[in-house]
């Protein structure tokens, strides 16, 4: 099998990265070669013994999607985009990343099933940025989306375009909304949702952290484990039970952040706590207005896919994963 990563020198890529090379399979195929590319070259995983292909590519730039898909790979993990700031903040260049790339990816997709039969199955990431208010609490499976941000919006585009060109035999996809990935190891991104790691991530390790918004806010998260388990089961999963419709909420844990801050004072202390600074900012406020506070997931839930169930685990795990398995 032949797995194709775009995307893969990001956060999640690596972690995807890291799990099929440990695995060494997918589903009951051994994975044999692997093209990772991004905007930076990514780096070379170790300890696999198969074919490794690096790229640097824009996948916005004409051309660089029919190149990536050039030796067809059988899997195409999707993970390329801006973040939610940085597309809210640059509105043209939201719109060439987010979506001007993923359609160029499916249409070299489709012109190469008109050439050679090629159909892989496509794992696109898109967001829960795709809701926008007023959101019930908890969100149904069937509920519009109506996104409230650039970011949102793109995703939603591109979720349609997935679902068309799977209806129509050219690829066979599957979207995975990802919920907040919380907590985000490495320094802070330019997500307007960043904030929700860093009051965690920081004072675990010594260092202050900004709160921009009140405790009351309430929000979707897992963790970086759960959500490439989420896109490992999405490449593997029978599309036939899935139906229609390919994009899925995932499953997470809807907590605010006053609980996130009392599930860091229960593993780390109030001395980890006592790192958190309030600072009020009003852009992130309006943004947090809009954003899901929880899920039903129950088609997610009924298809296999997994989440922590307390934000103790969400903790303890980027302790295990980051820090050693030990605070400093």
């Amino acid at each position: 099998m032949h797995i194709l990563i775009i995307g893969a020198a990001g956060m999640v890529g690596r972690k995807l990265t890291q799990k099929l090379v440990k695995d060494g399979k997918l589903g009951e195929r051994a994975i044999d070669a692997l093209t990772l590319a991004d905007m930076v070259t990514p780096d070379a995983p170790h300890g696999f013994e198969g074919k490794v292909t690096l790229q640097t590519a824009d996948l916005s730039a004409p051309g660089e999607a029919a190149r990536l898909i050039g030796a067809r790979p059988n899997v195409i993990f999707h993970l390329a985009a801006i973040v939610s700031g940085e597309a809210e903040l640059d509105f043209a260049k939201g719109y060439r990343i987010n979506l001007d790339g993923t359609r160029y990816l499916f249409d070299a997709i489709r012109e190469a099933h008109d050439v050679d039969g090629y159909k892989p199955r496509v794992v696109f990431t898109s967001s829960i940025a795709v809701f926008g208010a007023p959101l019930p609490y908890p969100i149904p499976d069937d509920f519009h989306t109506t996104p409230l941000t650039s970011y949102g919006t793109q995703k939603a585009i591109c979720e349609l375009l997935l679902s068309d060109y799977s209806r129509k035999g050219f690829f066979d996809g599957i979207g995975i909304r990802l919920p907040t990935i919380c907590i985000r190891p490495g320094k802070p991104n330019k997500a307007a949702s960043g904030f929700f790691s860093n009051i965690l991530r920081e004072p675990l390790v010594g260092q202050e952290a900004v709160l921009p918004v009140s405790d009351d806010v309430r929000h979707w998260h897992t963790s970086p484990r759960s959500a490439v388990s989420f896109l490992v089961h999405g490449a593997k999963i029978d599309v036939e039970t899935v139906g229609p419709r390919r994009n899925l909420s995932m499953p997470g844990l809807s907590a605010t952040v006053g609980e996130q801050i009392e599930a860091l004072r229960r593993v780390a202390g109030n001395k980890a706590v006592a790192l958190i600074r309030r600072e009020p900012d009003e852009m992130v406020m309006r943004m947090c207005a809009g954003w899901a506070p929880g899920f039903e997931a129950k088609r997610a839930t009924a298809l296999g896919f997994e989440a922590e169930t307390s934000f103790d685990d969400i903790i303890r795990a980027h302790i295990e994963d980051e820090l050693g398995g030990a605070l400093q």
